[in-house]
């Protein structure tokens, strides 16, 4: 049976390349993005699912008012198993990110360029590297006319790409039934080329606009004014000593602390000899989930009421993205031995379970103490003009998942 399945993955190369290019051509950008959604691709896709032999193809329509007929659709294709009471979900997200800056680009974003074994395209990546695979793994199955272990269903989710609100974080609030106990979870939206990256665990991801407001003056009188621009200055570099005081390690994670990084600088003013009195940085924390933000919250207040004192300023935080680390998925849970017995077998490599500073789709299905594990061999091209997926890595993908989806009968 294995040998049967391997076989059928490997010979489904050309489906695999005429998939791509159907995504590829139909773009499923945010209305936050200046996008209508991803209603467009959903049904293209529901068309693809449908000449497949899936027992059963659901929509699941998030409202959204901004978006192209009012909904962003989330799609289960099911596939029965000898056992139906358990299932191996493999989930991917059907929104990508704008192509960016044309002229970066060697090809066009939105038609699929094959050259070298790779496939060029905006979302060939991310993620529809994990789409297709998932679809060529249920293929080979209904081809070689078995049925799995357990059930298959592939779960195709909105919006992932601008918080998840009318996708993952919406199904698993709304639709929590569909998920059950026993149940099993592959996110291949993370990894890295070598295959050898199993993602069990994210830290809290907390990003911040911080804004100082001073007065402004002429730079050769500055006891006229208050120095927006030193006084975020010297916060900056108080912000060091958050490394001390959230100084706990955990070898899980990459790196194994807590992060805490200034990142983007505004402009303050346009002129030499103006001092400003408005100065705007970013703060991006990656927080090991041993520590709560409300502590980190607190110590940052500290830091800022000291420099408010001293340059006679006024200091705000605003938050743009804010989220407490998930519980977790347990690095000797079924899903992840499975899933690394089958790595070892298809890549040779010795993958082991790690955490990240990054936040992913996985979070929600492990804030409901479900098993996910977020995997794929991949460019990491996402995001980047001329973005591409190697081919043999999207069949290793799908050859990988369809092995432990095998594995679930032990």
């Amino acid at each position: 049976m294995k040998n049967i399945i391997l076989r059928n993955i490997e010979s489904s190369r050309d489906y695999a390349v005429e998939l791509q290019r159907g995504l590829t051509a139909i773009p499923a950008i945010s209305p936050l993005s200046g996008g209508e959604g991803e209603i467009d691709k959903a049904l293209w896709l529901q068309g693809e699912l449908k000449k497949l032999k899936f027992d059963s193809i659901s929509r699941y329509d998030a409202p959204d008012p901004k978006a192209k007929k009012g909904i962003r659709p989330n799609i289960v294709a099911r596939y029965k198993g000898q056992d139906s009471s358990r299932t191996l979900w493999i989930m991917s997200h059907l929104d990508i990110v704008p192509p960016g800056e044309r002229k970066l680009w060697k090809t066009d974003p939105y038609k699929l360029h094959i050259s070298g074994g790779k496939l060029y395209g905006r979302g060939v990546e991310d993620n529809q590297q994990a789409s297709v695979a998932g679809m060529v793994v249920a293929k080979a199955f209904m081809d070689a006319g078995v049925r799995p272990p357990i059930d298959l269903a592939l779960l195709f989710v909105a919006d992932e790409e601008v918080g998840s609100g009318f996708g993952a974080d919406w199904l698993t609030r709304k639709h929590r039934s569909l998920f059950g106990r026993r149940d099993m979870f592959l996110v291949p939206d993370g990894g890295n080329k070598e295959g050898s990256l199993v993602e069990v665990a994210e830290k809290s991801i907390w990003w911040q606009k911080v804004t100082t407001h001073g007065a402004q003056c002429h730079a050769s009188m500055p006891s006229a004014g208050r120095n927006a621009f030193r006084a975020a200055s010297e916060l900056v570099t108080m912000m060091n000593g958050l490394y001390k005081t959230f100084a706990k390690r955990d070898n899980l994670y990459r790196p194994p602390y807590s992060t805490f990084e200034p990142t983007k600088k505004e402009a303050n003013v346009p002129n030499v000899n103006t001092i400003p009195g408005e100065d705007v940085f970013y703060l991006d924390s990656r927080v090991l989930p041993s520590y709560k933000l409300s502590a980190v919250a607190k110590e940052l207040r500290r830091l800022a009421n000291q420099v408010e004192r001293k340059h006679k300023v006024k200091i705000v935080f605003e938050d743009l993205q804010k989220g407490e680390a998930a519980p977790p998925t347990d690095p000797n849970a079924e899903i992840v031995k499975r899933l690394i017995a089958s790595i070892k077998e298809i890549h040779g490599t010795h993958p082991k379970p790690q955490g990240i500073g990054g936040g992913t789709v996985a979070a929600f299905l492990r804030r409901l103490d479900l098993p996910a594990v977020v995997y794929s061999k991949i460019d990491e091209s996402a995001h980047q003009p001329n973005e591409h997926c190697t081919m043999d890595f999207l069949i290793g993908d799908a050859k990988v998942f369809g092995l432990t989806l095998l594995r679930s009968a032990s």
